[in-house]
């Protein structure tokens, strides 16, 4: 999420692969992941062939409640920012609650596609220090890319263009951060909090790819921890948040086929961080996804498919739908 040009950080050592832990406790996987290992053991893919499979990780520690985690090493930055530096455990996503159908009328929806387009031409805004409440950061980056120059900010666009869609049949009212260019760079990461704060959407998510080191794999969604600094203050919104990432997750996983990031979040495909602007500065219910690394091959491979992407922003339609009528 945090790639800024040729040059990204160094891959850092991957921890160690867990072995047959994970199949004495797939019992107490819930819902979501469990389907994704039977999935895997029949022959599923992740749409993109049987070589673009991951490996889902489960630990017999990780309880299946919304306790945070912090980023592990060996992930590239995100949009706003830096990764923590130490892991931590959390739980895993469920999909217990199949995803509602049925009308969104009412509803309010904000989508905030990571980066923009025209972040490249304008670094000098861009890098432009904002107060998201614990301190200060740049106000936006350029994202990261495929290797073969596929940019994060394209992605984000495209899947979030295909989740609007998916939505507003849903009967949502759906408002995104930037589209096509406007405004032509941005916004900083303080204004798409408040964008999805002065519509006092119902649910908001930002839409990103990681940029992390080759082999490192799968998607994660990154929840807001607790904050109560400057402008800062999520002690309303976490609880809620925690539960809108956790069915995103689940569904992103029923979706796609994809397994939860083998690099960070200890298998879960959750994590929660107190640096990121957007999450720090909303007042509603919001969580990032990084759907995938753009640095690896296989995840690139499936970030740059029309028909994957299609399935991404279902399952993120699905998970936003099952928590806007649970909630």
């Amino acid at each position: 999420m945090s790639y800024v040009g040729p040059d990204f950080d160094p891959p850092q050592p991957r921890r160690p692969r867990r072995g047959p832990l994970t199949v004495a406790i797939a019992a107490l996987v819930p819902g979501a992941l469990l389907g994704w290992l039977v999935y895997e053991a029949v022959g599923g893919t992740g749409g993109g062939g049987g070589d673009d499979k991951a490996t889902v990780q489960t630990s017999a520690s990780a309880p299946a409640s919304t306790s945070a985690a912090a980023s592990a090493p060996g992930s590239a930055t995100t949009d706003d920012d830096k990764q923590p530096s130490s892991p931590a455990t959390h739980s895993s996503p469920s999909s217990s609650a199949p995803a509602a159908t049925g009308s969104l009328k009412g509803k309010v929806v904000v989508i905030d596609p990571g980066h923009n387009p025209g972040n490249f031409q304008h670094t000098a805004e861009i890098n432009r220090q904002v107060d998201i409440g614990t301190n200060r950061k740049e106000c936006d980056t350029t994202g990261t890319s495929t290797n073969a120059g596929y940019t994060e900010a394209q992605f984000t666009l495209d899947v979030s263009h295909r989740l609007k869609t998916l939505l507003e049949k849903q009967g949502a009212t759906v408002k995104l951060t930037h589209d096509n260019g406007s405004p032509a760079w941005g916004p900083c990461v303080d204004g798409r909090a408040a964008i999805g704060n002065k519509a006092h959407a119902d649910a908001a998510i930002s839409i990103h790819a990681d940029g992390s080191a080759a082999g490192n794999r799968g998607f994660h969604v990154i929840l807001p921890g607790f904050v109560d600094a400057g402008a800062a203050d999520t002690r309303k919104i976490v609880g809620p948040s925690a539960e809108l990432g956790q069915r995103i997750a689940g569904n992103f996983v029923h979706a796609t086929g994809s397994a939860p990031s083998n690099y960070i979040g200890d298998g879960t495909g959750l994590v929660t961080r107190k640096d990121l602007g957007g999450l720090n500065l909303s007042t509603v219910p919001k969580v990032f996804i990084e759907c995938g690394n753009m640095r690896d091959s296989k995840d690139a491979a499936l970030l740059t498919s029309g028909t994957w992407r299609q399935k991404a922003a279902q399952g993120i339609s699905d998970g936003i739908v099952s928590f806007l009528h649970a909630s």
